[in-house]
């Protein structure tokens, strides 16, 4: 091959880094670089059962130096996939010229009033892309299928060039063969479909009409288990044989809705040479007896003819749950399912993934080994795993320069792939909203948009974590910037909650226990309730606020329930600060209250303990009836720190002055600190009252004296003067 071939280097396959994802480009550790003799941009072969060319990037220092990391489409032109050898040689420059024309065959989910926009940004896109014949590439921000080369001018291995002419055949103009080869099923990858393509292409894009690895982020241990669990049996059945044990059957797939459970097993069934056969519950449901398990037995036959094959169950809880004596036509469909996956005929090499989100409604029999051998759960991802998955969603977005992707990612706690989804997708929106109104200026700017910081702001406004959306109806804008006083309170609370999140190196260095619960207590009005919000807002964390009469149930066990849901949800998206409001109404001394606030205290005890597992968790009460709480939960290790909010000093109700009343148009003869001197023994709430309750009579002195039209224009005139907060205040001395 152009002379090259006595310095190739064999290395393994590895999936490419996510914003690597179709861009044509084999990322090589620097000893194979210098090995090869190659430099960043040039072009490089890579033989798998067949030849395809890339731009060689250099790999990052941490990738092992025996691997090469090239994404789906490079993956399907080289015949090969994660996991397999290939050789990599150095290509002479002057064997690869400049193209003068590309031909392009679209996939058939692009629209053929999209073609001309496909072709202009198509041949922006593909700039120093080398390109042969016959292979499938992706073109990032037109369509996430593979369009295939058709043909090229001149012939062989060609870069396309600012001068290149991309040219997209509609199926109309004759190349329909083309077009119905590039959306086709995953077929396998022989060796005869190889660079000698020119004169007429044999279009055999194999797995990628779909996801591939590269479209997963954050799950590259949860990807690393599935892939073991199904590749390795339908790739390598023989060596299972040698072993004298049986290939893995099926793998279960749980966690919360929205993480990538569907998003896996379609990337595996692109990724491997197997048909992929998808049961949706709800679908082979019939009101006619045996019909159900007909559909079944009948998915089960077409898996095993085109064998090897994956039989995907999306939410499979729907059709296998627990059997009981009520459901008859369920209890059928799980025998049936058992039998199928474990029956008297062989499977053969057909292997079951199945989806939930509701585990343990599962019927228990069907979670053994020999059904499905393996449960891997997939969890909400933690930062560096949300900066993959915002990485592969901004892959193709013209992002302004002040769009840090990290930043984001850190204040995303709690965010599943589908919510993060949603917020690049709320960015975009906020982007069209803003389009300039001339119709010149939007043209410009429909050519090339540009998506900025301001507009991720306004959707990670509007788009709240899935986890969490049961519990948290507001995201707290308080900060401790609210909170006149309480300094003692505040640090206290800050090295609580934010202490262990911020100086985690620390805890773990000195192998220091962070407090688990803190208990806010003090008479009404002080600000219990505002501090716990503040506090949330103060830290960027997810806020799960429950009120202790909304927990108890008239039903047995369901108060329970309730607590442990809301503990599970909290651990879902920690980093999060549970938040007990007036928690003595569910937490009674027991012995003293009633039998379901004793349940309740039994498995609030239960879960604080343990929360020692989870440092990003933290437990907020509030209560102004501190000795009617069970003495079991204020011990050391549960609501362990006590912080006294009382009734604020002369300095403290100048500060809550000053937050309540600082940006209101107050008369000359208003002095906040000598008011506050006055005003002794007034909490925080009474405080913000006196300042409403002023502010309404200086509202209504202006609203008496005109129309409302005219009320309106003078609103400019409304001063809040002494005599307005002496008239309050003992109004509010009245009726105290």
């Amino acid at each position: 091959m152009s002379g090259s071939d006595a310095n190739g280097v064999r290395l393994s396959v590895r999936a490419a880094e996510k914003r690597d994802a179709g861009r044509g480009v084999a990322r090589i550790p620097e000893q194979a670089r210098r090995q090869l003799g190659v430099l960043s941009g040039d072009t490089v072969v890579i033989e798998g059962t067949k030849a395809t060319v890339a731009k060689m990037w250099p790999a990052d220092p941490s990738v092992p130096e025996t691997v090469v990391q090239i994404d789906g489409d490079t993956r399907a032109n080289a015949g090969v996939h994660v996991g397999d050898t290939v050789t990599v040689r150095s290509k002479d420059t002057s064997t690869i010229r400049e193209a003068e024309r590309v031909t392009l065959a679209p996939p058939l989910s692009l629209a053929a009033s999209e073609q001309q926009v496909a072709e202009r940004d198509a041949a922006q896109k593909l700039r120093n892309r080398p390109v042969r014949s016959g292979e499938q590439i992706r073109i990032e921000g037109v369509s996430q299928d593979p369009f295939t080369v058709v043909d090229t001018t001149p012939d062989g291995d060609v870069r396309i060039t600012s001068t290149t002419t991309v040219q997209i055949t509609s199926p109309e103009t004759g190349s329909s063969s083309a077009d119905d080869g590039s959306s086709s099923q995953p077929s396998s990858t022989g060796g005869d479909a190889a660079g000698s393509s020119d004169s007429e292409p044999v279009v055999e894009p194999s797995q990628t009409a779909g996801p591939t690895y590269e479209d997963i982020g954050g799950l590259d241990e949860e990807l690393e288990q599935v892939r073991e669990m199904i590749e390795l049996p339908l790739s390598e059945p023989e060596l299972f044989r040698r072993l004298g044990v049986e290939p893995p059957s099926g793998v279960l797939l749980y966690g919360p809705p929205g993480t990538g459970k569907t998003l896996i097993a379609r990337a595996v069934a692109n990724e491997v040479d197997a048909s992929f056969e998808t049961i949706s519950g709800p679908e082979i449901m019939s009101k006619y007896k045996g019909e159900s398990e007909e559909q079944l037995r009948e998915v089960f036959d077409r898996a095993r003819e085109n064998a090897p094959t994956i039989v995907f169950f999306d939410e499979i809880d729907s059709i296998a749950g627990a059997r009981g004596d009520d459901s008859d036509a369920e209890n059928r469909i799980v025998g049936q399912l058992l039998t199928l996956m474990d029956g008297l005929d062989a499977r053969g090499e057909v292997i079951v993934i199945g989806a939930t989100n509701r585990v343990d409604a599962i019927d228990p029999a069907l979670r053994r080994g020999g059904r499905f051998d393996r449960e891997i759960q997939i969890g909400v991802p933690d930062e560096s795993g949300r900066k993959e998955i915002l990485e592969v969603h901004t892959r193709g977005m013209p992002l302004a320069d002040d769009v840090n992707i990290e930043t984001i990612a850190r204040r995303t706690h709690g965010f599943v792939g589908a919510d993060l989804d949603a917020v690049a997708s709320e960015a975009a929106m906020a982007a069209i909203r803003e389009r300039p109104a001339d119709a010149d200026d939007r043209e410009e700017w429909n050519r090339e948009p540009t998506v900025t910081r301001s507009h991720f702001d306004t959707a990670l406004a509007s788009v709240e974590p899935s986890a969490m959306r049961e519990y948290v109806a507001e995201s707290p804008e308080t900060d401790f910037t609210d909170v006149g006083g309480l300094e003692g309170a505040k640090a206290t609370l800050r090295e609580s909650v934010e202490w262990p999140l911020t100086y985690d190196r620390l805890f773990e260095q000195t192998n220091t226990e962070p407090p688990s619960g803190v208990l806010l207590h003090g008479p009404p009005g002080t600000g219990k309730t505002l501090l716990a919000r503040a506090l949330a807002g103060e830290t960027d964390v997810n806020f799960v606020r429950v009120d202790g009469p909304e927990i108890v149930d008239r039903y047995v066990g369901e108060s329970e329930k309730a607590i442990r849901k809301v503990f599970e949800r909290a651990r879902q998206a920690a980093p999060s600060i549970v938040f007990f409001d007036e928690i003595d109404a569910i937490t009674a001394a027991r012995g003293e209250g009633h039998e379901v606030t004793e349940r309740v205290v039994s498995q609030l005890l239960t879960e604080l303990d343990g929360m020692r597992e989870n440092p990003n968790l933290v437990v907020l009460a509030a209560t102004n009836r501190k000795d009617q709480i069970d003495p079991a939960l204020l011990r050391p290790g549960r609501l362990d720190t006590h912080v006294l909010v009382g009734e604020p000093d002369l300095e403290a109700r100048e500060k809550i002055l000053a937050v309540h009343a600082g940006d209101k148009p107050l008369a000359e003869d208003v002095d906040l600190s000598s008011l506050a001197a006055e005003l002794e023994g007034y909490t925080g709430a009474d405080l913000e009252a006196l300042i409403r309750t002023a502010s309404m009579k200086a509202i209504r002195e202006v609203a008496d004296a005109y129309e409302p039209d005219e009320a309106n224009e003078r609103a400019d005139e409304v001063v809040i003067e002494r005599r307005h907060l002496e008239e309050a205040r003992e109004q509010t001395d009245a009726s105290g």
